[in-house]
């Protein structure tokens, strides 16, 4: 594993906070520390593009300010407001954790990674990025611009560069005075990076190329869960908007039941009203 030397530390800080000075980006989320503001963020954020996030969050937190809000909101109509993100477990996801904030942690969104990570829809990263844009904790933070960062500057010809690898320059460059904006400043110089010299991590050996989406289980599930949002429907009904084998229907209708973000009465599936 590297060990970076103070000065080139320094040297690097210092780069990567002046180009966030000319060109660092803004997001509603970067304007507050509310930390139930931040989790929303950063459950959207997950596997969405920052741009089409934008205006979902900001109806989303017009419409559920509070925990409390969410918590107690039909889930039909917490989906109307997803709709546009994909990947609609999250919107299940979410509403669950602000039921078990509430009960659990007195309404109180937690600061500790232990405690993070076994809320619903939460995984390691997703909590160290809670810690360090809602409560300013030099947590660990890595995704793929960061990525992409680390292995164009410190690996620039090694292909298979492990998490851990990068991990260990993380925690060595990382500004504990102030993790926060250091993270917004690595993942925008990252976002820069890609578009300009292409995507460095996939030297990564934990890259993954998303599948393709058109035609997928993933778009299936979207249509359905749009299709019901508005009414609830028999499977024919179904099967005839979706124009899909009713082999390739009825298994995701199985699973949305399964996951309790649908329900079946009398012969009708349809979104369920509140989580239990």
């Amino acid at each position: 594993m590297k060990t970076l030397k103070t000065k080139n530390i320094k040297l690097f800080q210092s780069f990567i906070w002046n180009f966030y000075a000319h060109f660092g980006r803004d997001f509603p989320w970067r304007q507050t520390t509310n930390p139930y503001h931040i989790l929303v963020s950063e459950i959207m954020l997950q596997q969405t593009q920052a741009n089409r996030v934008i205006p979902k969050y900001e109806a989303f937190i017009k419409n559920f300010p509070t925990l409390e809000k969410l918590a107690n909101a039909e889930f039909k109509t917490l989906l109307y407001y997803w709709q546009g993100l994909g990947y609609n477990r999250r919107a299940l996801y979410l509403q669950q954790l602000a039921q078990a904030i509430i009960k659990k942690y007195h309404g109180q969104v937690p600061s500790t990674q232990k405690t993070l990570v076994s809320l619903p829809g939460i995984g390691r990263y997703t909590a160290a990025a809670i810690q360090a844009f809602a409560f300013n904790q030099a947590s660990m933070v890595i995704e793929t611009n960061i990525r992409t960062v680390f292995i164009y500057h410190f690996f620039p010809k090694q292909k298979q560069v492990s998490d851990q690898e990068i991990i260990t320059l993380i925690n060595q460059t990382v500004d504990k005075k102030n993790p926060r904006e250091w993270y917004w400043a690595l993942m925008d110089y990252g976002a820069i990076m890609k578009s300009l010299i292409g995507n460095s991590s996939q030297q990564s050996k934990h890259y993954t190329k998303q599948s393709k989406f058109v035609g997928s289980n993933r778009q299936i599930r979207g249509q359905i869960v749009r299709l019901l949002i508005a009414n609830p429907m028999v499977l024919e009904e179904i099967l005839q908007k979706i124009k899909k084998p009713k082999g390739q229907i009825t298994p995701i209708l199985d699973k949305l039941v399964a996951e309790k973000m649908i329900t079946i009465r009398k012969g009708k599936y349809q979104i369920v009203t509140r989580l239990e």
